[in-house]
């Protein structure tokens, strides 16, 4: 038995009262975006048995009192409410409205109860600050879109925020990056509770993918994060990437600040949610990400301009974040780009706010591994090129670009 079909049965098995598995309550409240809130409606809602899809019975459930608002002014009112949730062995929370203010106190209180009695509960993109706030992320691994990773990760600090995963999944506590990857996580319920088959044929269906590769990382923005921009640490990490191309540590970093290590450790994570030499990895793989697109260097020399210690480093982190040796990343970003010959930069593959460690072995996540090495480390595998990623089943004939880590 998979560990996906073990984990499911556990919990099914610790479903209590009226609850059952095939029961979806989606929970809904006013000023959610509209595209977030359709998806949990459109994968569990929709009689999909002729296709060999299993049938979940939905309810929609207000969080509050309606009618809602939501995208566009489009008001909706709402089948069930919040009594309704005591049915359900699934609970999906597809966004929340505002990530500075606090949500409705009874619809807390139902998501724990629900938690307590055995259901499952999800988190899509903003979701996860609803799950946050009711205490079910915490000492979690979560994810919620990107660019609001580092406010959960400060606001929730128990919470072990990746904002490199599409979706993570602890097992009774599911939360998805923004979105499109509510799709995947809806997806991988499916898969988890019904077998490959059902979700590929859903997929189908859907007109995705059935198994995306890959993580936000091709997304993130530069940018420094909105809580460190008026921070005096942000002129330390301005300086930082600025000077990627020498070879600089934390210690440094923290002398520049004119702080201990220690200190500059807690300070840096309270304010982004990550690991400071975690960041600075990151930050160097992914300036080689970029010049290995938009130059002719070789792999030697894109690890010295990075501040690579060796190339042997930078095959090992490039290997660990982006699942794919540095030449072979190269050869697929051409292959996908073959007119003209030096491909233009991509202006949304950087970011200053990486992943947060988080405890080994929890279901739904791959190692990030990265935090743990130091900048002069050697990676014992991965330093040969290795065959890519198979193409993409919605595009035939365009090689596929390696991507970050795939969830589960």
């Amino acid at each position: 038995m998979s560990q996906d079909s073990a984990t499911a049965t556990e919990a099914a098995r610790k479903l209590t009262g009226r609850r059952r598995r095939e029961v979806v309550a989606v929970l809904l409240f006013s000023g959610g975006p509209i595209f977030e809130s359709s998806i949990p409606l459109s994968v569990f809602g929709i009689d999909r048995q002729d296709a060999g899809v299993p049938r979940y019975r939905l309810l929609v459930c207000g969080g509050e009192e309606g009618p809602l608002r939501t995208t566009g002014g489009l008001e909706l009112t709402t089948p069930y409410g919040l009594e309704a949730i005591s049915r359900a062995g699934t609970v999906v929370v597809p966004a929340w409205r505002s990530i500075t203010s606090p949500p409705p106190a009874e619809a807390l209180d139902a998501l724990r109860r629900a938690h307590e009695e055995g259901a499952r509960i999800v988190g899509l993109c903003t979701g996860a600050f609803v799950l946050a706030a009711a205490g079910l992320l915490d000492g979690r691994p979560a994810t919620t879109h990107w660019m609001y990773a580092p406010t959960l990760a400060k606001r929730y600090p128990s919470v072990h925020v990746d904002p490199r995963e599409l979706f993570v999944d602890d097992g009774d506590v599911l939360t998805s990056a923004g979105t499109a990857a509510g799709i995947d996580l809806c997806l991988h319920i499916v898969r988890t509770d019904h077998g490959t088959e059902a979700a590929g044929a859903l997929a189908r269906r859907l007109v995705v993918p059935p198994r995306r590769s890959g993580g936000q990382e091709r997304y993130l923005d530069r940018s420094l994060p909105e809580e460190i921009g008026s921070d005096p640490l942000a002129e330390v990490v301005a300086w930082a990437l600025e000077h990627l191309h020498e070879q600089f540590d934390v210690e440094t970093l923290a002398a520049r600040a004119y702080m201990s290590r220690r200190t500059f450790d807690r300070r840096f994570r309270s304010l982004t949610g990550s690991a400071p030499l975690q960041w600075l990895i990151t930050q160097r793989v992914l300036q080689a990400q970029r010049l290995l697109e938009t130059s002719d260097y070789s792999v030697d020399e894109v690890a010295g301009r990075c501040g690579f210690r060796s190339p042997v480093a930078l095959r090992g982190h490039f290997r660990r974040q982006l699942g794919s040796s540095p030449a072979a990343y190269r050869a697929a970003y051409r292959a996908r780009r073959p007119q003209g010959g030096m491909a233009e930069a991509s202006t949304v593959i950087e970011t200053v706010v990486p992943s947060q460690g988080s405890p080994s072995g929890r279901r739904g996540m791959a190692p990030s591994g990265a935090g743990a090495m130091p900048l002069a480390s050697a990676a014992s595998t991965g330093a040969g090129d290795h065959s890519l990623p198979g193409p993409d089943p919605y595009a035939h004939g365009r090689p596929a670009l390696p991507g970050q880590r795939s969830a589960p």
